[in-house]
């Protein structure tokens, strides 16, 4: 039989992480609700019918790769964090890492945070995202010890970095090789700013 013969999906071995690449391929394309279980199948070689062997229906596998992007940020945020013992430069770092993860895995940024999922459908998605604030939390509340204010804090620096990381994939700071660089920047002079009106 020519190696043609069988889908692609019979050799890889691996199904559903075909199925997520092939997923995370069409939203990088057409974003997080542009595409169809049955298209991803079609891209990953593989029947319709196979994905329902991993994945009970699409949101399901869209919370599989919203899952994979909180662990991939955490790991971006935790070595952010590391790069200094001052609150106010983990939280300027922490901002900088956020933009240059939108940029560099756009399909991950769009379906974490575009996708309207249900967190109470899919526990280990909720962890995810609660292990980022686990890590991030601890950097606020040294600046604003009330866990109201620190939690205050952490949502005025990512959302800072989350507009500015929008902006940046829409173009407005530019399309050149520079362009993510100043808004590492930006994303990180705005957290100074809004951390430093804590730090007293």
């Amino acid at each position: 039989m020519s190696p043609k013969a069988s889908p692609s999906g019979h050799h890889h071995g691996d199904l559903r992480n075909a199925l997520l690449q092939a997923a995370l391929e069409l939203i990088r394309e057409r974003g997080p609700h542009g595409f169809t279980l049955a298209e991803a199948s079609r891209r990953a070689g593989v029947s319709v019918a196979a994905p329902y062997k991993h994945f009970a229906d699409r949101e399901t596998l869209l919370a599989q790769l919203a899952t994979k992007g909180y662990r991939e940020q955490q790991d971006r945020f935790a070595a952010a964090l590391g790069v200094s013992e001052d609150p106010v430069e983990q939280l300027a770092a922490f901002a900088s890492a956020y933009v240059r993860f939108a940029a560099e895995e756009p399909a991950l940024f769009d379906v974490t945070f575009h996708a309207g999922l249900d967190k109470s459908r899919f526990a280990d998605l909720a962890a995810a995202g609660d292990e980022v604030a686990r890590l991030l939390l601890p950097v606020s509340g040294r600046l604003a010890p009330d866990q109201d204010n620190a939690f205050d804090l952490l949502l005025r620096v990512a959302s800072a970095a989350h507009g500015l990381a929008v902006f940046l994939r829409q173009g407005l700071f530019g399309t050149n090789d520079g362009a993510l660089t100043d808004a590492e920047k930006k994303a990180a002079r705005t957290a100074r700013d809004i951390a430093q009106r804590y730090n007293g």
